[in-house]
């Protein structure tokens, strides 16, 4: 979608008032979700809370591949789905219900640097930590991120997510790093 397309979806969706039946998607809870979507699932849910804005928790197996970014969680309201913290709090913030009103400029800079650090470092370790540690990977990750499935794609898709991660890891210069060298 364009910038422009964009821009005019979020100037629709702006006028329009958060409906009661907003739905939140996320892994299976209980067997499949990973600490690092667990706790964006739950910054979305504490976000949506402080705002007073309603909705439901839905947790399915193929939330991921559900998402319009691949990533979760997401969220679905009205026509709209967005996915990820960021973009659903600029989503909220078009609808007029923001949390940073009262801080200035200095603050709000502040603030965002934080949660990109955040988000930059200690999600980039967590990750690191659970699928380039080859025990790791084994013993926890690759069990739980397939389980929903069955055998064959149970095994594709956990190496799919391995190859994925380390694929960032490259890219980010973090593949060549031990665990010691992410604390």
């Amino acid at each position: 979608m364009s910038l422009a397309a964009e821009a005019f979806v979020s100037q629709i969706a702006a006028a329009e008032p958060w409906p009661e039946n907003a739905t939140l998607y996320q892994p299976l809870r209980e067997d499949q979700i990973l600490l690092s979507d667990c706790a964006s699932s739950l910054a979305v849910q504490a976000y949506l809370r402080m705002c007073n804005l309603p909705v439901h928790v839905s947790c399915r197996s193929n939330a991921e591949y559900m998402s319009p970014s691949g990533k979760v969680p997401f969220v679905h309201v009205g026509n709209q789905v967005v996915s990820e913290l960021g973009p659903i709090v600029q989503f909220t913030k078009a609808k007029g219900h923001s949390l940073s009103d009262g801080l200035d400029d200095v603050q709000r800079a502040e603030m965002k640097a934080y949660m990109e650090l955040v988000n930059n470092m200690l999600l980039t370790a967590e990750l690191y930590i659970q699928w380039c540690d080859d025990t790791t990977a084994t013993e926890i990750s690759r069990p739980r991120y397939s389980s929903p499935y069955s055998w064959p794609l149970n095994q594709i898709l956990a190496y799919q997510k391995q190859w994925e991660v380390r694929r960032k890891m490259n890219a980010i210069g973090w593949a060549g790093k031990s665990l010691e060298q992410t604390d």
